[in-house]
């Protein structure tokens, strides 16, 4: 439980330090600079997910049933996880989906979380994915008021071809994970 919570409590906090304090995290990279700021920041971000990603496989066996989803809700769920792996490349490959969407990372991690929390009624996955979904919530709120104009920052220029990659990348990587990936990281076979 301890390390849930931690992991909970260090890759959320460190998350969400843009969310509640941008004045001191802009003091941070000035002070620190940009790129040792990154790696502090990326530090505690995969500590935070080493513990959460342990501390949830350990309460996954102990933890209560909060609900029990219908069978059909797990091919809503799957349906719904469709979008999510193309989302998450076209946040780095700007194109049409990009511009469409505005933060394809927060819309994917929306969409990956309400997907999980539709197939799985344990308490520990409701805390997880609960989490994730009320997080990227809040930060996309955030990231509307804190600015109309976002600072400009270095990528790749907007073209079709980043859109096919995105799309087709994405899509590769969601069978990879159905068939094999999803197994092998988090020990639970999708297609069982």
């Amino acid at each position: 439980m301890f390390e849930f919570v931690a992991g909970i409590a260090l890759f959320f906090g460190i998350h969400s330090v843009a969310i509640v304090a941008p004045g001191w995290r802009n003091q941070m990279v000035l002070r620190m600079g940009a790129i040792p700021w990154k790696a502090v920041y990326g530090l505690v971000a995969i500590v935070g997910l080493v513990l959460l990603i342990k501390g949830y496989g350990d309460l996954r066996w102990t933890s209560s049933v909060l609900y029990t989803p219908p069978g059909w809700l797990r091919h809503v769920g799957m349906l719904l996880l469709v979008p999510v792996f193309p989302l998450l490349l076209a946040t780095y490959l700007p194109g049409r989906i990009r511009a469409k969407v505005k933060h394809p990372m927060l819309v994917a991690v929306k969409i990956w979380a309400l997907a999980h929390l539709l197939m799985n009624g344990q308490a520990v996955d409701v805390a997880l994915f609960g989490a994730f979904l009320a997080w990227a919530v809040v930060d996309r709120i955030a990231v509307k008021r804190r600015s109309s104009r976002p600072a400009p920052a270095p990528t790749l220029p907007a073209t079709g071809f980043n859109d096919a990659v995105a799309v087709v990348g994405g899509l590769a990587v969601y069978v990879a994970f159905v068939l094999w990936l999803h197994t092998w990281l988090i020990g639970v076979s999708v297609v069982a």
